[in-house]
């Protein structure tokens, strides 16, 4: 597989304080360990390369992806532009939407405030769904709509409330419809080979100079199993604006 490099990478917005960019599947969003390349380095030596910066480049991550999700990411190209996000993160007002295709059909077409309660256990790098009582646990909401289904397998658009670890994979194995190609929480009912079917394709965040309202949104790769089984396109530019 060839190393993901700065010539690689998908910038989909770029000014004096941020920079958009997507991070491919299975690309770490921060240097974890493995020694593979990540978002953050990456996009470091894109702004070094484009600028000629001399030495390193300062680039803050505003927040992560699990390496199997792919889809749009903010980084801050200053520490004030960083701070402002990040706050904005915590107020809930940088908003993050993924597609999902799970196993099955949801029994109800769309739920508002699906909320689990979730602790990680960070030796195995698993997290489960507790009782709200538990030590430790974290609270966790999302919305979906199902925007379209064979019965063997759902398209989800799905918004997030909070940003815990594997947070939609988990609630959803809960729900008893895994994500497609999970080979953690799909207890067995998902093919693993076609990688997690996860996506984060729209980020609406509120800009931390001009104080405008952006949204970027940026489509899976449609010619994968298992997206390639649904219009995407179609049913976006038909649901979207009665989504959320």
């Amino acid at each position: 597989m060839k190393q993901f490099t700065y010539e690689d990478l998908n910038v989909v917005f770029e000014d004096n304080h941020i920079i958009v960019a997507v991070k491919p599947i299975n690309v770490p969003s921060c240097p974890d360990g493995t020694g593979d390349k990540d978002m953050l380095t990456v996009v470091k030596e894109y702004l070094i390369v484009k600028y000629n910066k001399p030495g390193d480049a300062f680039v803050g991550l505003v927040h992560r992806l699990d390496r199997p999700t792919g889809g749009v990411m903010v980084f801050a190209k200053t520490s004030k532009a960083a701070s402002r996000l990040s706050e904005s993160l915590r107020n809930g007002e940088l908003e993050k939407k993924y597609l999902a295709v799970v196993v099955g059909e949801p029994r109800e077409k769309s739920l508002v405030g699906l909320t689990n309660y979730l602790i990680k256990d960070t030796e195995k790098n698993i997290v489960y769904s507790v009782p709200m009582a538990t030590e430790g646990a974290k609270k966790a909401v999302l919305d979906y709509t199902t925007i379209a289904t064979d019965h063997t397998s759902s398209l989800l658009w799905i918004k997030l409330h909070t940003g815990r670890a594997h947070q939609i994979r988990v609630q959803m194995a809960t729900l008893g419809h895994p994500l497609f190609g999970d080979n953690k929480y799909g207890q067995g009912k998902s093919p693993a080979e076609f990688g997690l079917a996860l996506w984060a394709t729209e980020l609406k965040l509120i800009h931390p100079v001009t104080k405008e309202t952006h949204v970027f949104r940026v489509y899976p790769p449609t010619d994968r199993i298992p997206w390639n089984q649904f219009d995407i396109p179609r049913y976006l530019s038909i649901s979207i604006k009665n989504i959320y």
